[in-house]
Parts: structure tokens; sequence; C-alpha cells
């Protein structure tokens, strides 16, 4: 099929919906992993790093979720991590002692890394570059659909039910997935892994350094400030003395602010460029949280929460967007799987300035210099992207007639190294 032809709804079956179900799944671990954790005898400390360590096996996925993308294709890569998936979930299940769960959850984290990045890199490839934002924001849409449906679903599972009984939800969300992958052709056929050796991730690395010395900086800023959403708005409520269910509501309303404002960031990052989604983002959602030291009431965190769902809303794709812009065709999975590397570390890492500071008796001033990295990356987004996506203050143009080629001045321009 002509890529030129694809729609986001022809994306649909094949590539939204088996995310959605993903996500789902994942979704509904999050809030009892450290339950779990509990559950098997470990203290609060040691049952709170299961949740963390969800991240780190994404973290250790990364660069392997990329190599085995250019090896193995997207569409098998994706298999692969359903299978490695449905494994790793049933162990969690099975899991008689902690270290056992540790294992097998970050296990999960890493797999759950290939699945998202070979959806990434399959778009990237695959749909036009005037649909491009708008599908990689829908697509990062759908991780945060499931991920806020999914502890409603794992919650009415739950009831007068086992914990463990969680990861057989999941498992049942991977199974699925599966079976829509093999039932579901993709819309657009990408091209076959080249043959020979593939390009080793320490040479895209070596080619591209510039790029992840600066953007990708800028990436690691963004995806901090993104992360330390989701720790500062339930300590900042726990500093109140709110009660759980306040803080529930809270960050529930927060979570539907944020899930209801994905797609209009896609059409203005392919309308009008990338920047007009991923300053504005930044500085909502640094601005949000550098405030949220000054809130004394329920209403006025609640104001605040809204406007973090909403500056993180908005940038949903942004990331994903960047890196299809900048990624390379030649060793486009390598690349993405870098890209996600630098987001992911930032990921990690925001949640620990918050928490070291707490742990230092100043949660407001950990809580305000997130905000100011919320500045920085702005900053950061306006002064690099524009070296080296071709459509960062201008949009990627409307599809073209039936019949006519891309007019070359539409067609991205390798980055400039």
């Amino acid at each position: 099929m002509n890529p030129h032809l694809v729609s986001l709804r022809s994306l649909i079956p094949a590539v939204f919906l088996p995310v959605l179900v993903f996500e789902t799944g994942m979704g509904a671990l999050a809030p009892v992993l450290a339950l779990s954790g509990r559950a098997l005898g470990a203290g609060v400390g040691a049952a709170g790093l299961v949740l963390a360590l969800l991240g780190v096996g994404q973290i250790l996925g990364d660069v392997p979720a990329g190599a085995l993308a250019a090896r193995l294709g997207d569409r098998k890569a994706m298999l692969v991590a359903s299978g490695v998936t449905a494994v790793t979930l049933t162990a969690c299940a099975l899991a008689r002692s902690f270290w056992q769960l540790a294992l097998a959850v970050t296990l999960t984290g890493a797999s759950n890394a290939v699945f998202i990045l070979a959806r990434q890199s399959y778009l990237t490839e695959a749909v036009p570059t005037h649909l491009r934002a708008r599908a990689l924001s829908t697509l990062g849409g759908m991780s945060r659909v499931g991920a806020f449906a999914g502890p409603f679903l794992g919650a009415a599972v739950l009831t007068a039910r086992p914990v463990r009984d969680i990861y057989w939800l999941a498992l049942l969300c991977t199974a699925v997935t599966v079976l829509v992958l093999l039932a579901v052709p993709d819309v657009a056929e990408p091209a076959a892994p080249r043959g020979g050796k593939p390009v080793p991730v320490r040479a895209v690395l070596r080619d591209h350094r510039k790029v992840f010395r600066t953007l990708g900086l800028a990436v690691l800023l963004v995806g901090s400030v993104r992360a330390t959403r989701q720790t500062v708005l339930p300590l900042w409520a726990e500093h109140l003395g709110l009660s759980p269910s306040s803080t529930s509501v809270v960050f529930g309303i927060a979570g539907l602010v944020d899930t209801l404002t994905f797609y209009p960031s896609g059409q203005v990052m392919d309308r009008a460029g990338r920047l007009w989604i991923a300053v504005p983002s930044m500085l909502v959602l640094g601005g949000a949280q550098a405030v949220l030291p000054l809130t004394r009431t329920l209403t006025e965190l609640t104001v605040v929460a809204m406007l973090v769902g909403f500056g993180n809303g908005i940038g949903s794709g942004i990331l994903m967007t960047l890196g299809a812009d900048v990624a390379p065709p030649d060793t486009r999975s390598q690349f993405l799987g870098v890209w996600r590397l630098c987001a992911d570390s930032g990921s990690a890492g925001g949640p620990l300035v918050v928490s070291a500071a707490a742990s230092l008796g100043s949660l407001a001033a950990g809580i305000s210099v997130m905000g100011a990295v919320g500045v920085a990356a702005a900053g950061a987004l306006l002064r690099w992207v524009p070296r080296y996506s071709p459509f960062a203050t201008t949009g990627a143009g409307r599809p073209p007639s039936p019949g006519r080629p891309v007019p070359a001045g539409r067609q991205a321009p390798p980055p400039r190294l």
C-alpha cells in the first residue's frame, strides 16, 4: 500500500488497538506492584522498589529493543515482546519471594520497552510526514488511556480477590494483544529488515553523538519533568494533610485532563510545527509544578493538578515525533532505542531529585527545582529542535493529491550532525 494513502482511521485496528489493550494491562499493574511486594513479606521501602523496577527494566531494555527491532522487523519484535511479557507476568503471579517478583517485574519493563519502540519505529516509517505528529501523539494517547483505565479495571478484578490476580489480568490483556496482532495486518508494509550484519548501537552513538549531546539532553529534561508530576502531586497532597481518597480524586482529575488533550496537540504539531506544542507544554508543566508549593487548600491543589495534566497532555507524542523527525532511515530502530533511553533516564532521575529533597526536609524546594527544570527544558527545545527537525516551526504540509508525487521540499532532510 502507498504510505501516503494511510489514514489515522486505518491505523486503529493494526496499531492503536493493540497498544491500548497492552497498556491497559500494564496500567492495571502500576497501583498494586508495591502491594504485591508487601504480600510477599517485603518492607515498605523494598515494596516501593518494585514499582521503580518496572522503569528500570524499561531503561535496560531501550537500547536492546532498538537492536532487536532492526534485526527482526517491527511486527516480529512486537510479537516476541508480547511472548516474553506473557512469561514474565506468569512468573510475577507465581513468585514466592520478593526477589523472584523483582526479577520478573524488571524483565516485564524490558519487554514493554521492545513493544512500544517497535510500534514507534513502524509508525515513523509507514505514516506519511503530514500525519506523523497526529499518529505519534495518538500512540502516546493510547498509553495514557491505558494507564488511566487500567487501575479501574484492576480495582474491579481485585474486589475480594488476592493481589496476585492482577498479573492474570495483565496476562489476559497481553494474550488479546497477540491475537489482534496476528489477526489484523499492518496497513502498510514496512521495509523488511536489511540483510547483512546489523549496524551496532555504538556506531549509531558515534555517528550521531552531537544529536544526543544536545537534543538528547533536552529529551532527558523533558522526561524528568513529566515523570516528576506523578510524584509531586501525591506527596504535596499528603503534606497538606489531605486524605488518601481526596488525593486519589485529584490525581484522577489530572489524569483525565491529560488523557483528553492528546489529539489536538498532534494537529498543531503537524500544521504549525513541533515547537508550538513542545515549548508551551514544558512551560505549563514546569510552571504548574513551580507554583504547587504555594497551594494550601484542596481546591487550589485541584486547579494546579489540572494545569499539570493539561501541560503533560498537550505534549503527548512530542518526543516520539521529534525522534521520528531526526532518526536516520538506515538505522532508525537503533537510533530510537537510544532516543528512548534518554527520555526514560530522565523519567527515572526526576522523581529521585524530589525524593532526595524531601528526605533532606524540603519537599517544596525539590518541587520548585523541577519546575525550573521544566523552564530549562523549554529553553533547550527552543534552541536545539530547529537545528535538527525540519518541522520545528513549520507544518509538515498537506497530503499530496492522488497521482501526484510528494513535493521534494516537504521531504525531511537528513539531520545536521
